[in-house]
Parts: C-alpha cells; sequence; structure tokens
C-alpha cells in the first residue's frame, strides 16, 4: 500500500527532526542527523541551514512493513505558505505538530484550517514533551478549543480500542451503538470506523513525544500505519492522471517537474501533447527519479501512488493534471492561498533588466504566486510576496543561485479591481494588411471566482478556430484596471461577437483586438477597487478585551461574537491586509507576550479607502501604453487610431 504525507508545524515545533526520526526508524537514512547541527537531510539548502527553518518543500520515502510511505516536510514559516499549499495538494494524509512548550500557535491554526480546505485527514502529534513545565492536558485542552474538539489521545497501539475511540465508533453508527451498549462488539469493526471517521476528518488522534529524543516515535509509526489506508493498488490499471504540484530546477538547471500519481502508470520515453492557444506541442519523459532528500533513484516505470519528479517535462505549470494516457494536460490554478502584498525589485549591479526577468521567471516557474511583472516603461520590476522574510529569501537565492545583487523595497498591499455592472466592450485592429475585431460583455461575478471566459459567438460570425484564439488571450496575461493599473478579477468575460478577413486576418490580430475589446470595456464601466482581507482569530487575556476590540475598529476590521474560557478570550474576526498584517507585533506587546493573532487570507473584498488609494497610487491610465483602449484602423492604405470613446460605432453593430 501506498501512502504519501506531509509534515506540518509553526516554526521551531519541531517538524523537521520528527521528519528525520522517521526515516532513521525506518531504516531510510543511515545517519541521524539534526538541524541545529545543519545536518538534516531534510533541510538542504545553504540557506535553510543557515536560517535554521525549512523554506523549500523537500521529498522523502521509506518502507514500513508492507507499506511504502511518501514524506514531504513543508515549510514551517507563513512567508512561505504558498510551498506549503502546493504539497497539500499531493497528500493522502498529514501530520501536524504542535509544540509541547508553545501550544497552539497562531500559524498552527492557519495550517489546520489549510489542511480543512483541502479535506485532508490529519493526526497531531504533540512534541517536545521533554521540556520542563509541559502539561499534557494544558497542550490537549488547547487543540480542543483552537483546532478541534474530535480528538482522541493514544497511549500506544494497543490504545486504539479504548472507551474513547468506542464512544466515537458508537456516536457515528448506529449498529455498532447497540453492539457496544451491550458489549457485544467486534474490536475489528471497530476499527473499521475509526479509519472512516479519520478518513472523513471528523476523528483526529493524537500521540505525543519527543522528535529530539526519538521517544513517541515508533508509537505514532505504528498507530498511524494501522489507522492509514488508501486504494491505489486497484488504480494501477485505470486511465492515467497525475497532479504537478512542485517546480524545481537541480544544480545543473535541468527542470525538475514533480508529480503524484493519482491513477494508472507512466514510464521513460512516455509522450504528451501539449494544447496552449494555437501552440502544440510534444515533450517526452526522459527520466524519472525518485527523491528521498538531496539524493535520488532512478526508475523506468511508477504507477498510481508515486510521488516522483520527471525531467523532460517542461511545458506543465504548478496545478496542471495530466489526463487521459498522457494525450492532453490540463492547467488548474485552484490555489486557495494568495499574495496579498508586492515589491519593487531593486537590482544592485550592472545586470540588465532582460536577464533580471529571465531569471525571475524561472523562479515564477517554480513558485507561482511570485506572479513576475515589468512595467517596460517606468523600468519597474514588481514581484508578490507574503512578507517580509520571503524578500529577504529571495535576495539570497537571486545571489546565489544567479550571482546577482537585488534588493526589495518594502512590501506593499497589492489591490485589484472589478466592474460594478454590465458593460460591452469593441476591440479592432484593422493596420494595413491586418483584420481583427472582438466584442465581448463584462458582467460582474462573485468575489473570489477571477476571470471567467464564456462564449456566446455564432459560428456563422466567426470561425470556431479564432474563438479559441480570443479565449486563450483573455486568460494569456494580467489585463490592469483603469483606477490603480491593478489587475482586473471576479469578472466574467462574454465573447458575444466578431469578425476576421479571409486575406488578412493572420497571427496576433486577435490578440491585440481582445486586449483592446477588454480595456474598452473597463474605460466606459464603473470600475470599483478590492483589497485583500485577513481572517483572524487572536487569542488573549480577558483583561485585554477593551483595547483589542478599540484597535479592530481602528484597523477598519469587524468581530464576531467573542468567546471566554477561563479568563481567556478568542475574538473571530475579518479586517484588511494593509492595516492587519503588522499587528500582531504590536498585540505581543502591549499582551507582554500572552497574546497571539492567526491570519489567514480571506480573498478580495470592496476597498475601504478607495479614494485616498488611488491618489497615492496615482496610474496615469493614458501612459500605460501596454495596456491601450484604442482601436486601429485603416483608410486609404494609412493606418490612424481612435480612443475609446470614439472606436465603438466603427465596430460591430
Amino acid at each position: 500500500m501506498k501512502k504519501t504525507i506531509g509534515i506540518f508545524a509553526h516554526v521551531d515545533a519541531g517538524k523537521t527532526t520528527f521528519t528525520e526520526h522517521l526515516l532513521y526508524l525506518t531504516g531510510s537514512i543511515r545517519s541521524l542527523g539534526r538541524v541545529d547541527h545543519k545536518t538534516s537531510s531534510m533541510d538542504t539548502s545553504d540557506i535553510e541551514q543557515k536560517r535554521g527553518i525549512t523554506i523549500f518543500s523537500s521529498e522523502g520515502y521509506f518502507n514500513y512493513k508492507e507499506d511504502t510511505y511518501y514524506i514531504i516536510d513543508t515549510p514551517g514559516h507563513i512567508d512561505f505558505s504558498a510551498e506549503t499549499e502546493r504539497s497539500v495538494s499531493a497528500l493522502d494524509y498529514a501530520i501536524l505538530l504542535v509544540s509541547g512548550s508553545s501550544g497552539v500557535q497562531a500559524h498552527t491554526i492557519t495550517l489546520f484550517k489549510l489542511l480543512k480546505d483541502y479535506d485532508i485527514p490529519t493526526f497531531i502529534f504533540i512534541n517536545k514533551t521533554d521540556i520542563e513545565g509541559f502539561n499534557l492536558h494544558t497542550v490537549i485542552n488547547e487543540i480542543k478549543v483552537r483546532l478541534t474538539n474530535d480528538i482522541i489521545y493514544l497511549n500506544s497501539p494497543e490504545d486504539i480500542i479504548n472507551e474513547e475511540s468506542l464512544e466515537y465508533a458508537a456516536m457515528y453508527d448506529e449498529i455498532f451503538m447497540e453492539e457496544y451498549l451491550n458489549e457485544n462488539y467486534d474490536a475489528g469493526r471497530a476499527y473499521e470506523i475509526i479509519i472512516s471517521l479519520i478518513k472523513a476528518r471528523q476523528l483526529f488522534p493524537v500521540i505525543s513525544g519527543s522528535a529530539l529524543k526519538g521517544n513517541g516515535i515508533d508509537t505514532f509509526l505504528e498507530i498511524f500505519s494501522r489507522l492509514t489506508g488508501t486504494d491505489y493498488h486497484n488504480r494501477e490499471n485505470s486511465t492515467f492522471r497525475g497532479k504537478v504540484y512542485k517546480i524545481l530546477h537541480d544544480e545543473k538547471g535541468t527542470k525538475l517537474t514533480f508529480i503524484k500519481l493519482l491513477s494508472g502508470k507512466l514510464s521513460v520515453k512516455d509522450e504528451f501533447l501539449f494544447i496552449r492557444g494555437e501552440d502544440e506541442f510534444s515533450e517526452k519523459v526522459n527520466e524519472i527519479r525518485l527523491y528521498n532528500g538531496m539524493k535520488y533513484e532512478v526508475k523506468t516505470e511508477i504507477s498510481a501512488g508515486d510521488v516522483f519528479a520527471t525531467v523532460g517535462l517542461t511545458a506543465p505549470i504548478c496545478g496542471t493534471v495530466l489526463r487521459n494516457g498522457g494525450t492532453i494536460i490540463e492547467d488548474v490554478n485552484d490555489f486557495k492561498l494568495t499574495a496579498a502584498l508586492k515589491s519593487r525589485v531593486r537590482v544592485l549591479d550592472k545586470t540588465d533588466s532582460i536577464t533580471i526577468m529571465e531569471k525571475l521567471r524561472i523562479l515564477e516557474s517554480e513558485d507561482p504566486m511570485l506572479s513576475i511583472s515589468h512595467n517596460k516603461e517606468k523600468g519597474d520590476i514588481l514581484i508578490s510576496v507574503m512578507g517580509k522574510i520571503q524578500l529577504e529569501v529571495l535576495e539570497q537565492v537571486i545571489s546565489s543561485r544567479f550571482g546577482i545583487s537585488v534588493s526589495f523595497e518594502a512590501p506593499q498591499v497589492e489591490y485589484k479591481e472589478t466592474v460594478a455592472s454590465t458593460v460591452t466592450g469593441y476591440g479592432h485592429f484593422e493596420p494595413l494588411r491586418h483584420f481583427a475585431e472582438v466584442q465581448l460583455r463584462l458582467e460582474p461575478a462573485k468575489r473570489g471566482s477571477g476571470i471567467i471566459f464564456k462564449n456566446e459567438c455564432h459560428v456563422d460570425n466567426l470561425a470556431s478556430n479564432f474563438q479559441n484564439i480570443i479565449k486563450s488571450h483573455v486568460s494569456e496575461k494580467v489585463h490592469k484596471g483603469v483606477l490603480t493599473g491593478s489587475p482586473i478579477t471576479d469578472i466574467k468575460i462574454i465573447l458575444t461577437n466578431g469578425r476576421s478577413h479571409i486575406k488578412h486576418t493572420v497571427g496576433g490580430d486577435f490578440r491585440e483586438a481582445t486586449y483592446r475589446a477588454i480595456r474598452q470595456a473597463l474605460e466606459k464601466s464603473e470600475t470599483i477597487l478590492l483589497e485583500p482581507y485577513y481572517k483572524f482569530e487572536i487569542y488573549a487575556e480577558e483583561l485585554y478585551i477593551g483595547r483589542i476590540m478599540s484597535d479592530v475598529q481602528k484597523l477598519r476590521g469587524s468581530c464576531e461574537p467573542i468567546v471566554l474560557d477561563t479568563g481567556n478570550a478568542c475574538i473571530k474576526g475579518r479586517g484588511p491586509v494593509e492595516s492587519f498584517m503588522e499587528y500582531g507585533v504590536e498585540l505581543l506587546s502591549f499582551t507582554k507576550g500572552t497574546g497571539s493573532i492567526s491570519l489567514m487570507y480571506d480573498g478580495y473584498d470592496l476597498c475601504g479607502n478607495s479614494d485616498e488609494v488611488v491618489e497615492k497610487i496615482g496610474y496615469d491610465k493614458e501612459r500605460d501604453v501596454e495596456n491601450t483602449s484604442t482601436s486601429v484602423f485603416c483608410a486609404k492604405g494609412v493606418s490612424y487610431t481612435l480612443p475609446w470613446f470614439e472606436a465603438e460605432k466603427f465596430n460591430i453593430t
């Protein structure tokens, strides 16, 4: 049986040490490394070893009894949550570590919610039980209050069938309840129910120990092996389907595409046909690697349930789903976390903008959330990030990998724009010997939906191949709004009409017409500015409630009813990223280290200080030549342009 597990924790909860012990205990590695000694097999980069934290996810594998386990060690710092989320999409189960000394910390809550969003069954390991002052009852109570009340604490494998677990099984199965009450139950049936409850995230086993000293690791592994299961062996002969969850370049610059194989098989030299917009090309799998830290084993074939890297597939991106026996790809960018901040890159040496953009695109392929953009007119290069620590790491990465010296300006909130009502846009591109005309309708869509494309154009008006080209041009770039030049979102873009010329329409004409149609619609529309929001949970002593509530109001946030528990308060709410991103430092200060805040990205919503932001950004739409709303016409062999407010009368009626 094959199982893929991910290890999650707040920074310094012992996650990598726990992973190291699992690999050592099962014989996957020969010597036991330590993070503080910079000898861990999973934290392999110089940057990770210097900082003593996990920054990049890393893979390992081991065998236990009859099963094969793939293990993914994930970053524990909130700034690298995007790397963590991409790993989640490859998992069957998760192990969440809770520090015995610090309890349930802010980012622990965020990670637990992320695992909930992806519906990943989760085991909880209370680490650092050897720390002086450790109190098991206190930590378990924190887990119940801050994470979930649906837990069972297990001392040993024999403890799986205890009174608490039997009561859970009885609660969810009426037949078993009757047997349990009559003291005539089948232990095997109880196991089945408990396993199903864990898979359904209705039950969370809790085990404790010390990863540093290796205490409780063997107990955890045995309990985990008994209470988990997958059915990949039944999927090996099914249609091929794999999920790309990570892109990496090795020390030689070779692009590695990491895949979780969900069904079917894959062999070296298998070929994939890639179709994107007007482009169609094929690529072969030249090599298959199973990674264990920095080391890897080369395979000729793998099957459902395996986690591996391929050499040769360069077209897939993070989130790509490969399907149908390797004939076509489907790009799925369904990640829930979004970078809410952006920073301007400052090149400190003589590297030209073309070279720096080329290198940054490599990093963007590995982490799509970076979303690199280049304003050629101003010469600005912008990069999207989760926080300041990520910028510090990026400076080191760019220096060590590419030999380029850069710094970053202080990160600013990344705003977005949308439309308030339905509007129709027209785009015409007709310089000499070119012709394309596009008519689009833009409609408001629900928050968080992004850009949705719909086609209502009849083939009698425009051939289907041109319609498909227009669709690809809608999604191939980030379209800017007219208020602040921020990306547009939450808009349904509907193709209603179009025209081509049998002789003069050539490649690229519909790209120009599509871009202009979108921009022309935005010029006519009532545009709304959106800003990113956090959901927050604040934990503090009851005496600080008044100050916290006042702060939340001042920071433009809102609160749910306060929950009190033996002198402590839990305050849940929602507020703008711009005003809440630094609040944790202030909270920690005035609560004398006892308060904590958990922040979870919660999408975009109406900007509360729109006029102020628009004035501050000072975007001049007329000077943005890369996002023009003018249409291009031709008369008597001479091309000329018309502004958006005049061009419409010459377009499709």
